[in-house]
């Protein structure tokens, strides 16, 4: 099967979100597979199962900050988004990967296990948490929706992500700290190295051939 990468670059959340939706109506009638990738200024996103506590300042402190809480259609808890992490979106026919969540799941975190050891980092399943780890601390977030066995939302890698933000919250509900690929290997890393090795890998995984 085919696959469409589409670079939005720094892109609005919701405006991402918008060409998740029209993408995702395409591969439902039948187009490539698509795999967005971007960044988003900061802003928290509240998926389906987010508690409110969850978020750590206040709505007058985020406002002074210019940080937008959203409620989306994904699993999972509440999650920063913010410039330095490399946002991936897979829109994939789920069909096509025998409708089975669990599995997609883990083949999304072997992707981002699989970049970061292009890059001589070791990352870790932990059991019963969703995502990618270095040692204890998180360093991906994985968190989907399905529409008609569409898959949309997806992914997110701290990169040369300012992990201070993260004091906003307890990431994905989980009071834990947060790494990124700089704070483990000491120097920011260009990010175009890492977009082109997610789609590598992410191509490998799931036996796309990038169109």
């Amino acid at each position: 099967m085919n696959c469409k990468v589409i670079d939005l670059g720094i892109i609005d959340y919701k405006k991402a979100y918008d060409f998740q939706k029209k993408y995702a109506q395409e591969v439902l009638n039948g187009s490539d597979q698509v795999l967005i990738l971007c960044e988003h200024p900061t802003v928290l996103t509240m998926g389906r199962l987010a508690k409110e506590y969850n978020v750590l300042f206040s709505k007058d402190k985020l406002k002074e900050r210019g940080v937008e809480v959203l409620n989306i259609d994904r699993g999972g808890d509440v999650t920063l988004h913010t410039r330095g992490q490399l946002i991936a979106y897979p829109i994939l026919n789920l069909a096509n990967y025998d409708k089975d969540l669990r599995k997609y799941l883990y083949k999304l975190e072997q992707v981002v296990i699989d970049l970061l050891s292009d890059f001589d980092i070791v990352a870790n399943r932990l059991s019963g948490k969703t995502g990618a780890w270095v040692g204890d601390k998180k360093i991906a977030s994985i968190g989907i929706g399905v529409r008609k066995w569409v898959s949309i939302h997806g992914l997110a890698l701290n990169v040369n992500t300012d992990l201070n933000q993260f004091a906003m919250i307890n990431p994905c509900g989980l009071d834990v700290s947060m790494t990124s690929v700089a704070q483990v290997i000491g120097v920011d890393i260009e990010i175009s190295k890492v977009k082109q090795s997610l789609i590598d890998c992410f191509c490998k995984q799931f036996e796309l051939i990038k169109g």
